[in-house]
């Protein structure tokens, strides 16, 4: 939000320097992010006469003029401007100067071997408009000699104001005005807008018609005048919208323009003889088109509000208006219009189309609806002002909504959550200097009527933020904590302790961290489980859902990474997935990718031989050891050959505990999946699901078991089993380590062999068994004894037979 000191005092009565008021602004919430002080880059320009302009002997294009600088001086310049010419006044830049729309330093210089001292500028490189098809041709009457800022009054300090998305009010300089009145940087002038009469009815019906669905419009007023004058603004409105980088079209959209900067309300007008019958604001019919101000045909759908007559679509509503009823210099007749849009559907339609608005930009954050008629009124005076011409009566259709949120407000709320001590004399003046209306017993609890302007006011707490806003946080006292005695007790939740942990993990792993977006788009979130959760107002169409899984947004860093000549990476993230709506769809998950040859053991090529190819046991072992360091039981954990879509099909595991506690997924992801995301495989990735893995036992004491290592020789035997090929060698595995869990503490898998001498649809597959004695060591007896109640429990489990 730009605007100038000058306008500002326009409503505030103040002495306050720019300086001054942007400290304030920013104090009070209103970050102020830049004041522009244009007098000390024009500082060196001064007006000038040409007094002669001679053709350039060796250029067909050049003229080469004296220049008077009204200092006794005349001095000769280069000029390739054609409407330069002997009489005219206009901006002479002297060598040494900074000229600020080229970003170079004027030198003399020789231009076709006649030299040139100095130069006599166009306004873009002033840095005034984007103006360059000549230089600045002055009137009569301007000064010779005189600075060419001051007499222009270009020495306006202009101030960017970053106005957060809650304060809507603050997008016209009268808002901002009130907010500085307030926190005492002058008094607000109170500047009422006088209701405008018409002589008739205008021509023109309105008639808002959504049908059986949600109406997009809650009020819509109009107001024709006829007979008016259209053309070139004056000069004061041009350079006042110029100041704040518009650029000046023509006297009635200027209006609109500064109305909208002025008072936050924003209007559209109408060439009344270019509407053919009735106004309808409907939805869009889909496939309907506009060709709208901005020279671009916008193809519509039925979720977007227009304004339409007999010929079709006129305006997208609240966002830009058609090039076929738009203003020229031959208007004579014009409809001003001012209504309340729908916010949400604003949002949705300017980010689907891609166009971003002044009148965006306060529809979709809300404007204030008793502004709907005056803001009207305000227009039309200026239009009878400026262009002449007989208004109309006003043509209001829905209902301006005048409800008036109370809120009961006990003043000691503000010490409660603030630490301010503020009287409530002091609480009811910032109060009403900010156009809230408090009634009660003062120094006990007040009902507070909040502003039409305030859509962001919605409880005490908000009441109290306005009072320390205003009175300064710089106010607020420091309180340091209280000591705690002894050991603090720990405050971190599982799920915290369990987050850091898998952090480590992981990074020791080799895995480098990464933080995306929590926000996919649909076509994202379809291929990861679902779009379930869609955002309202997203911040774009690449970012309309809330992530289903960690792997989309990990996959897109590793795809940048890997366009920029980084291919092998390992990264992974943990954070929030979101299953659905309920909070107990949202998760906490920890997912790593890896990519290229970024294995476990290293990554690209080396002396002794390339780096593997990232794989499905990559991925695996990786979530194995996540899972050992969160504590889960690992021993009990089964794996099944079979995962989501995403991953390719025979590459892929999912890890239970128990038939319905699902862990995760790890595997290599499907050719599809890579395509649709628009990365080169390939790709191993896995995702735990941490809220899944059981919360450890609770220990009977908090002090540690003592060590326990036998001194013991482990043995080791071989075992290979002949079972069906249809049989998982987990399964196996699990059996053995069934047979006795107190002697056997290892069992793992070391060979697998087909062919036809073990028949057909058969494998054998080898283990090895560890058994670690922890009394005595163990004989051969013993040994023998174990090993047959492995064969057995193998056979019993699979069916498998002891290879011979």
């Amino acid at each position: 939000m730009k605007f100038t000191l000058s306008w500002l005092r326009e409503h505030l009565d103040t002495s306050a320097s720019a300086d001054e008021i942007a400290q304030r602004l920013t104090a009070i919430g209103l970050e102020v992010e830049h004041v522009e002080n244009r007098a000390e880059a024009l500082a060196p320009f001064r007006i000038a006469s040409v007094v002669a302009a001679e053709q350039h002997p060796n250029a067909d294009r050049l003229r080469v003029c004296m220049v008077d600088l009204g200092d006794g001086n005349t001095v000769q310049v280069v000029c390739g401007a054609p409407n330069a010419r002997a009489g005219m006044k206009g901006v002479f830049a002297p060598p040494g100067t900074y000229i600020p729309g080229t970003g170079v330093e004027l030198k003399v210089g020789t231009i076709r071997g006649v030299e040139s001292h100095g130069m006599l500028l166009s306004e873009r490189e002033l840095g005034l408009s984007d103006e360059h098809e000549g230089i600045v041709d002055l009137p009569g009457d301007a000064p010779v000699g005189e600075a060419y800022a001051a007499w222009m009054q270009l020495d306006d300090p202009v101030i960017d104001v970053a106005v957060t998305p809650n304060r809507p009010d603050c997008l016209g300089v009268t808002g901002i005005a009130r907010d500085l009145a307030a926190a005492g940087v002058g008094k607000l002038k109170q500047r009422s807008i006088k209701p405008v009469e018409g002589s008739s009815a205008p021509s023109v019906s309105v008639r808002l018609d959504f049908g059986d669905t949600d109406p997009l419009c809650q009020a819509f007023a109009l107001r024709e005048v006829r007979g008016v004058k259209n053309g070139p603004s004056p000069d004061w409105l041009q350079r006042r919208l110029r100041e704040i980088g518009l650029r000046p079209i023509n006297v009635l959209v200027d209006i609109t323009n500064l109305v909208t900067f002025d008072r936050g309300r924003p209007l559209h007008v109408f060439d009344a003889d270019k509407v053919a019958g009735d106004l309808v604001v409907r939805r869009a019919a889909k496939g309907e088109t506009l060709l709208a101000l901005d020279g671009k045909t916008h193809q519509l759908d039925d979720t977007m509000c227009v304004i339409a007559d007999d010929n079709g679509v006129e305006s997208i509503a609240g966002i830009i208006g058609g090039e076929a009823s738009g203003c020229t210099e031959e208007t004579t007749n014009v409809l001003i219009e001012s209504a309340l849009w729908e916010p949400l559907n604003i949002a949705r339609t300017g980010r689907t189309l891609g166009i971003n608005t002044d009148a965006r930009f306060r529809f979709e954050r809300g404007v204030d609806p008793a502004m709907t008629v005056p803001g009207l009124d305000l227009a039309t005076r200026m239009v009878l002002d400026l262009c002449g011409g007989e208004p109309s009566e006003l043509l209001l259709m829905g209902t301006i909504p005048e409800e008036t949120r109370r809120i009961d407000f006990p003043v000691t709320e503000v010490k409660r959550l603030s630490g301010l001590d503020v009287s409530s004399t002091r609480i009811l003046s910032i109060l009403g200097a900010l156009g809230f209306h408090a009634s009660g017993t003062r120094g006990q609890s007040l009902t507070v009527a909040v502003p039409s302007w305030r859509p962001d006011i919605e409880g005490k707490a908000d009441l109290v933020e306005e009072i320390v806003r205003i009175v300064g946080v710089d106010e607020v006292p420091s309180t340091p904590l209280p000591q705690i005695t002894g050991v603090a007790p720990p405050i971190l939740t599982t799920g915290q302790k369990r987050a850091r942990l898998a952090k480590r993990t992981l990074a020791a792993s080799g895995y480098t961290e990464a933080v995306t977006w929590s926000f996919i788009s649909k076509t994202e979130a379809n291929a990861f489980g679902g779009a379930t959760v869609e955002l309202s107002n997203p911040i774009s169409v690449e970012m309309s859902h809330m992530r289903p899984s960690l792997i989309p947004g990990l996959a897109a860093a590793t795809g940048r990474n890997a366009d920029r000549g980084f291919a092998d990476t390992a990264l992974f993230e943990v954070g929030q997935i979101y299953r659905g709506t309920r909070p107990e769809d949202q998760l906490l998950a920890a997912t790593g990718l890896r990519h290229g040859t970024a294995g476990r053991l290293g990554t690209g090529r080396h002396w002794s031989g390339p780096a593997p190819a990232v794989s499905v046991f990559d991925a695996k072992a990786d979530l194995m050891a996540l899972l050992e360091a969160l504590g889960a039981p690992v021993a009990k954990l089964q794996i099944a050959a079979e995962g989501p879509a995403w991953f390719h099909p025979g590459r892929v595991g999912t890890i239970r505990l128990g038939p319905k506690n699902t862990l995760g997924w790890f595997g290599e992801l499907h050719p599809a999946t890579l395509e649709r995301l628009d990365l080169d495989g390939p790709v191993a990735a896995f995702e735990l699901i941490v809220d899944s893995v059981p919360e450890p036992k609770a220990k009977p004491t908090r002090t540690r078991p003592p060590l326990t290592i036998s001194d013991l020789q482990p043995v080791r035997r071989d075992f290979a089993f002949v079972v069906d090929r249809d049989v998982a060698a987990d399964q196996i595995v699990g059996a053995a380590r069934r047979a006795d869990q107190t002697m056997i503490t290892d069992v793992a898998v070391f060979d697998l062999f087909e062919g036809e001498a073990l028949g057909a649809d058969k494998k054998s597959v080898a283990i090895e068994v560890t058994l670690q004695p922890t009394e005595r060591t163990l004989t051969d007896e013993e040994i023998e004894a174990f090993g047959t109640k492995i064969v057995e429990a193998v056979a019993k489990a699979t069916g498998g037979e002891l290879r011979g």
